[in-house]
């Protein structure tokens, strides 16, 4: 019997998240993809507390934008910056990088890019 899309992203996040995990030092960046939306969390899951969030849902990164979807790799460029920034606010240097089931294009790379450009380790 053939796997659904959504059945096999659900078990490379269940696969991911069996191997990673964030601490104090070196939280988890999570990264979850929705329709319209890219949602990003620094979480220590020791103290199960999340750090830091960002979203696409923020003013900060719809400025100057149009439209309902902002899930694109324009804005995830955009949200993986001031992910990175939002981190360094905090303190957080270097993370441990949760994709949630995504494969590793587009969107997610962008993200990923973007927060490596703008000064996060992972």
């Amino acid at each position: 019997m053939a796997l659904s899309k959504q059945e096999l992203r659900e078990r490379r996040c269940w696969r991911i998240r069996h191997r990673v995990t964030g601490t104090a030092d070196r939280p988890r960046m999570s990264v979850r993809f929705t329709g319209r939306n890219i949602h990003v969390q620094f979480i220590d899951d020791v103290k199960g507390v999340t750090l830091a969030a960002v979203s696409t849902e923020e003013s900060d990164v719809r400025s100057g934008s149009r439209g309902k979807a902002f899930s694109n790799v324009a804005h995830a460029g955009k949200v993986g910056q001031l992910a990175a920034e939002r981190a360094k606010q905090k303190g957080i240097k270097a993370v441990v990088f949760d994709r949630s089931g995504s494969k590793y294009h587009g969107k997610v790379k962008a993200l990923a890019d973007a927060a490596r450009e703008a000064g996060l380790a992972f």
